[in-house]
């Protein structure tokens, strides 16, 4: 998840409010935690009308791609462009802005997939026609050796699932020394069975996931597939410089006809990489020449909304989607100082949100976090919090905790963020230092965080993580963020805390089983209330994640799948002729 970089002075966080929200209810200091995200620029709309088809559409980034291997690729934003560019899946998410883009349809399946031996098995059959960059043909043997791949323990990082619902999958490796699995069946070329440990009833939005696209094992690379994955979408790869730029070209084997959502208006897609946030939009904001026909990638800074709000023109190529995922400060369980209960609910009452919330962006673009599930998740004025509701740190009651915990006079602890984190980390700093809490700061590049932080061996005290939910579903949250029994050695995305509880494991199961998925809502808002309150991790912010055109875009808006990045399927030029390669 891309984030801010430098912090808004309170009096432009105040006009930043004002500029996008007209008022905003106030709650401490804060945004009210029991409202919705507040309503922001451009939500649910799109900007610049109907692309028309051809030109070079720019991407301007300070990062490279963590991975592009779809069995790696578990980051909202990168699996938002592999794939809407490059890969296919089974099913896909509508590309639609606002709640309309929840809903999901057929990409390479005939349809949503149909269960059997009630939800334990899933059976779906491929379109005919299907074809690589290469025109050689889609098969079902091909996902099944993606998801696969997905088990290697060389290729780390991307979506488990596969793992958690598969069934008679304990001890496998992958299927690099030659074994395949049997709880994946591939009668013919176009049918895939997949059989589940346990009935899985929104299995058609699990599929919709990188890990359930095509890779022929004649193309396996191991971990140098992340340079070139091969292509099944409408774009392939032309070259990649890695750190540098990525150009893609059309795939002239990619058939309209076959796909529901992608449109790929543009000839060619350029990313730019390793620029700086403030040159960024600083290009876009003047839109001249090729910068006319760019978007970013990263997060828009925080300098820069004086910039913008009061130029209408400008204004009006600003998209503020919410990204439906929750800032957490993940707190390290597994040794001192964090092992001790006591400290780690004395970090509720220590840190600060509403200093959280001026170092991104203000309260125009951040609501603060009561709970671990996001909004979406929970229900309109639904408040499950443990420590009440308060938007500021509470030092008394934080002291007490501390001196409850053995540490009256506080302690020293560490903390990795990203290099656009610094500012966040140094908030959190200066309130941690009002109880005797004393934090030292390592800043890593975005291109590695996730796997700075996910090595457990070399893990901080304190990293700031997020989490979205990969579809509406609470069983796509608590487990993958809190189940103790997913933490892996390297590559752990999801529980940065390294939090073991097995009664916690205990309940997780016994929702999963729950096949009414009302009931099983309101359960996995009880056991956040229950996980909080034995706090492996602070919650902090609901975001919004905000992101500028050029004059010359158009179809843009922020995919509530992906974090409210920009839609890449249906993206494009409002002049072809205009653009640069």
């Amino acid at each position: 998840m891309s984030r801010q970089t430098r912090a808004l002075s309170t009096a432009l966080s105040a006009s930043l409010a004002l500029a996008l929200l007209g008022a905003c209810t106030t709650q401490e200091g804060g945004s009210d935690p029991d409202r919705r995200e507040q309503p922001g620029v451009a939500t649910g709309t799109i900007i610049g009308g109907l692309p028309k088809k051809g030109g070079t559409l720019t991407v301007l980034s300070n990062q490279d791609f963590g991975h592009l291997d779809p069995a790696r690729n578990w980051v909202m934003p990168t699996m938002d462009f592999g794939t809407r560019l490059l890969y296919r899946t089974l099913t896909t998410f509508k590309a639609a802005p606002g709640d309309q883009g929840s809903g999901i349809v057929p990409d390479l399946a005939t349809d949503l997939g149909k269960p059997s031996k009630g939800g334990r098995v899933w059976t779906f059959k491929l379109k005919p026609g299907l074809k690589y960059e290469d025109g050689s043909p889609i098969r079902a043997q091909d996902i099944k050796y993606n998801v696969e791949r997905s088990f290697a323990p060389d290729l780390v990082g991307g979506p488990d699932y596969a793992q958690r619902y598969l069934a008679d999958t304990d001890g496998y490796t992958g299927p690099l020394q030659g074994k395949h699995l049997d709880s994946i069946q591939t009668p013919d070329e176009r049918t895939i069975i997949f059989s589940l440990r346990r009935p899985v009833a929104e299995f058609s939005y699990t599929v919709t996931l990188p890990t359930f696209s095509p890779v022929p094992q004649s193309q396996e690379k191991g971990v140098q597939y992340d340079l070139r994955p091969f292509s099944s979408g409408p774009y392939k790869i032309k070259s990649y410089a890695r750190g540098k730029k990525l150009i893609l070209v059309r795939n002239p084997h990619w058939a309209k006809t076959t796909d529901p959502v992608r449109e790929a208006y543009p000839d060619q897609i350029v990313v730019q990489m390793g620029l700086k946030g403030g040159q960024i939009d600083d290009r876009i904001i003047a839109s001249e020449g090729a910068d006319a026909s760019s978007v970013e990638w990263s997060d828009m800074q925080p300098s820069s909304i004086a910039k913008v709000l009061p130029r209408p023109e400008v204004k009006r190529r600003l998209v503020a989607e919410r990204t439906g995922c929750t800032d957490m400060l993940a707190l390290n369980t597994s040794r001192p100082p964090f092992s001790n209960l006591k400290l780690r609910q004395a970090m509720q009452y220590a840190v600060d949100k509403s200093a959280q919330v001026t170092a991104s962006g203000g309260p125009a673009l951040n609501d603060i976090a009561t709970r671990y599930l996001p909004p979406a998740l929970t229900g309109e004025g639904r408040s499950n919090s443990a420590y009440g509701r308060s938007t500021t740190s509470h030092a008394d009651k934080a002291k007490k905790l501390l001196a409850e915990g053995g540490k009256p006079n506080g302690f020293s602890t560490t903390i990795t963020v990203s290099t656009g984190d610094k500012t966040r980390a140094e908030a959190l700093q200066q309130s941690l230092s009002q109880v005797g809490v004393r934090l030292k700061i390592q800043t890593v590049d975005p291109s590695v965080y996730y796997d700075t932080i996910g090595d457990t061996k070399h893990a901080p005290d304190m990293a700031i993580n997020g989490w979205c939910p990969d579809y509406p579903s609470g069983s796509t949250f608590l487990p993958f963020v809190f189940d103790g029994r997913t933490i892996k050695e390297k590559g752990n995305q999801g529980n940065v805390s390294q939090f073991r509880d097995k009664a916690v494991e205990k309940r997780m199961d016994e929702i999963a089983a729950m096949s009414d998925a009302a009931s099983a809502d309101r359960a996995w808002n009880d056991l956040d209330i229950v996980i909080q309150s034995k706090s492996p991790a602070v919650p902090l912010l609901w975001k919004r994640k905000p992101l500028l055109v050029g004059d010359n875009i158009a179809g843009a808006f922020g995919h509530g799948a992906w974090t409210g990045q920009f839609d890449f399927a249906v993206i494009g030029l409002k002049d072809p002729s205009k653009s640069k390669g």
